[in-house]
C-alpha cells in the first residue's frame, strides 16, 4: 500500500509518515503535536481536527512508532489519543475501554483489520490499525462515529508541514 511507507529523507519532526486526511480537503481547523522523548527523538504524532469552529475538536489522530511509551497500556487504559481528546475537551470523567473488536476493511484494493474499541463514555468513538512499517494509528472522535469510508479520506501528509523554520 503506497501510504504505508517510510521516507527516505528525515524533516526536523517524525521520521515516518503521517496518516491522516489532509487539512485542505477536511472543513475546521487543525493542530499538530509531537510527543518527544527524552534524548529528543520523535515518539509519535498527533493530529487534533476541530470541525466545530472553535467549539473544541471532534477528532483526534494519533501515529506511534513501535516502542513509543503512550503505546504502552495497563488493562482497560484507553489509548493515548483518547486521552488527548477528552483533555482537549476538558472532560475529567474517568473513561475506560469495554472491550475491542476486530473488524475487516477494504482500503483501495488492500484489507485493512481497524481494531474498534468500546470506551465506557458512548460519545467517544475510537479505532486503531497497524501501518506496515510498525506504526500504530489510532483515530478518537467525539459524538461522530466512525465510518468505513473515513478510511478512504486518509493518507500521508506532506513532510513540509512537520519542519520548523
Amino acid at each position: 500500500m503506497s501510504f504505508l511507507r517510510r521516507r527516505s529523507a528525515t524533516p526536523t519532526g517524525p521520521d515516518f509518515d503521517v496518516l491522516a486526511m489532509d487539512p485542505g480537503d477536511w472543513p475546521g481547523d487543525l493542530g499538530a503535536g509531537l510527543l518527544p522523548a527524552p534524548d529528543g527523538s520523535c515518539q509519535g504524532v498527533f493530529l487534533r481536527y476541530d470541525l466545530f469552529g472553535g467549539r473544541g475538536p471532534a477528532m483526534i489522530i494519533g501515529n506511534l512508532p513501535e516502542g513509543s511509551p503512550a503505546r504502552e497500556l495497563d488493562e482497560g487504559q484507553v489509548p493515548f489519543e483518547v486521552t488527548q481528546l477528552l483533555a482537549a475537551l476538558g472532560n475529567e470523567e474517568p473513561v475506560q475501554v469495554l472491550e475491542t473488536e476486530d473488524i475487516p476493511v477494504m482500503h483501495e484494493d488492500s484489507l485493512l483489520i481497524v481494531r474498534r474499541i468500546k470506551c465506557s463514555e458512548g460519545r467517544i468513538s475510537c479505532t486503531q490499525f497497524d501501518r506496515s512499517d510498525g506504526v500504530l494509528v489510532t483515530i478518537a472522535s467525539w459524538d461522530r462515529p466512525i465510518t468505513d469510508e473515513l478510511y478512504q479520506l486518509l493518507k500521508p501528509l506532506p513532510a513540509e508541514m512537520f519542519q520548523t523554520a
